[in-house]
């Protein structure tokens, strides 16, 4: 193997554990836009953990020459040109299908498919790949459409949102052991309660999936308990009740609506609710707008220097993510490790 490029960090709390998922468990994650050395340096380093089997679309000369140049070993490492794959002609014919089902008259199925990030889509549903990571060279919108459109749907999750995870070793009350899960991250304007609610348990059960244990969900607010009023609490509140009614008391703990300091830091909660039992800090942050949300995120990540994964797409029956056109190696890497996890839960709830 090659060690030109970035090194990659060492494991941290977060990905040593998925990795030591995957290697008992390798996943095939398809990557929409292989045409990129980051995506080509993960590639590699997916096989040398023996993590999972990398399947990279674009035009396999470019691909290969790219990998060449930067000295990215290519071994194990699948290449494929939509449109001149094998299963392009089945995946026309299925999308023609899926087209005239939804009434969608006119749909030229052949330059929609040539769309990586559409084919990539396909693979996913009909069991060609295990997972999807895309979003390296491509605005949001670019992820979210193709996989709206060709996903089934969670029934379970009344709309599709997104969750970072983030990992720091150094920030005080940084959740329950560093790492925290924050929704709705890139989705959702301002959610409804049932929107709310969903985004809650679908979460927790993600992190409780991911963790292996019992987690805490945080509802936010700038209000604890009625400390304050507004719409906006009264949402809270009502969406905390719903996300409690949603799930076992033994699968998540659901608390809200509180503020940020009284989910994470246990003598602040101990001040502004000294009748309530002392609490473990919240794994799980959910915030009442899209606005809070992705501020927050990108505070703690490019000031406070927590690390990144995901995003996390959540609400689709097949494990899928949007990293950033910023993102490093070791987020990508870390994601796919969320992803191919992500399969394996996704495999025991959505028997085919």
């Amino acid at each position: 193997m090659s060690h030109s490029g970035p090194v990659f960090p060492a494991p941290n709390r977060f990905t040593q554990p998925l990795f030591d998922i995957l290697k008992r468990h390798p996943k095939r994650i398809v990557f929409p836009v292989g045409e990129d050395a980051r995506i080509l340096r993960v590639a590699e380093k997916m096989v040398e953990l023996e993590i999972g089997i990398p399947i990279l679309l674009g035009d396999r000369k470019r691909i290969h020459a790219l990998a060449k140049a930067n000295e990215i070993g290519m071994e194990l490492v699948r290449v494929i040109d939509p449109v001149k794959s094998s299963d392009f002609p089945l995946f026309c014919e299925r999308l023609e299908r899926i087209e005239k089902y939804k009434g969608n008259q006119g749909t030229d199925v052949v330059e929609m498919l040539s769309n990586p990030h559409y084919f990539a889509a396909m693979m996913l549903q009909y069991g060609h790949a295990d997972g999807y990571v895309g979003g390296n060279q491509n605005p949001p919108s670019g992820v979210f459409r193709p996989l709206l459109h060709l996903i089934k749907p969670d029934e379970n999750v009344p709309h599709v949102f997104s969750s970072t995870v983030l990992v720091s070793e150094n920030l005080r009350h940084f959740g329950h052991d560093g790492l925290l899960f924050l929704s709705d991250t890139n989705m959702n304007i301002d959610p409804n309660v049932e929107e709310l609610a969903s985004i809650a348990t679908a979460t927790g059960q993600l992190a409780r999936h991911i963790l292996g244990r019992r987690v805490r969900v945080a509802l936010l607010s700038h209000s604890t308990m009625g400390s304050s009023g507004g719409p906006s609490v009264q949402k809270v509140q009502a969406a905390t009740a719903l996300a409690r009614e949603k799930t076992s008391a033994l699968e998540l703990e659901i608390d809200g609506e509180i503020q940020a300091d009284v989910a994470l830091d246990a003598s602040a909660a101990e001040v502004k609710l000294p009748d309530q039992e002392r609490k473990n800090a919240a794994d799980v942050l959910v915030f009442p707008s899209l606005d809070a949300a992705h501020i927050s995120m990108k505070l703690l990540t490019h000031v406070g220097g927590a690390q990144p994964y995901g995003q996390l797409i959540l609400g689709l029956t097949r494990p899928a993510a949007q990293i950033p056109r910023t993102a490093s190696e070791e987020m990508i890497l870390g994601t796919v490790a969320a992803v191919g996890v992500e399969a394996i839960k996704y495999r025991e709830i959505h028997q085919e």
